[in-house]
């Protein structure tokens, strides 16, 4: 089966800076395609180290959520990597430039769509 990053019409502005361009033409599509792998990936992860979601108020499992994607360096890793490894050589490089910067605004997007997935 293979996978195709999804074309987000309406994201893309003229006057965006070249990281927020980057975003929207490459993270944010390689998010969406990725999206059923990354909440198997926070499913498995909270079926793992027993975190029972249904006894808590929606609030909580958003905060929740938000604190296992700081705080939890490997898992962290583990969506980089599932992101990343999307990407061509021209992206990596592009990525490369500005690292930290990008992975914030991935883990930014990933904790969004988990919770707006709750």
């Amino acid at each position: 089966m293979s996978k195709e990053r999804p074309e987000l019409l309406g994201i893309i502005k003229p006057r965006t800076t070249e990281i927020e361009g980057f975003q929207n033409k490459t993270i944010r599509p390689i998010i969406k395609m990725q999206h059923d792998l990354l909440l198997a990936f926070l499913k498995n992860y909270l079926q793992k180290r027993k975190v029972d979601f249904s006894s808590i108020s929606e609030e909580k499992k958003k905060l929740k959520i938000k604190s296992i994607l700081e705080k939890d360096i490997q898992f962290r890793n583990m969506i980089l990597g599932s992101i990343l490894g999307h990407f061509s050589m021209d992206e990596y490089s592009n990525y490369y430039s500005s690292a930290s910067e990008m992975n914030k605004r991935i883990i930014n997007i990933t904790i969004q769509r988990f919770q707006d997935s709750l």
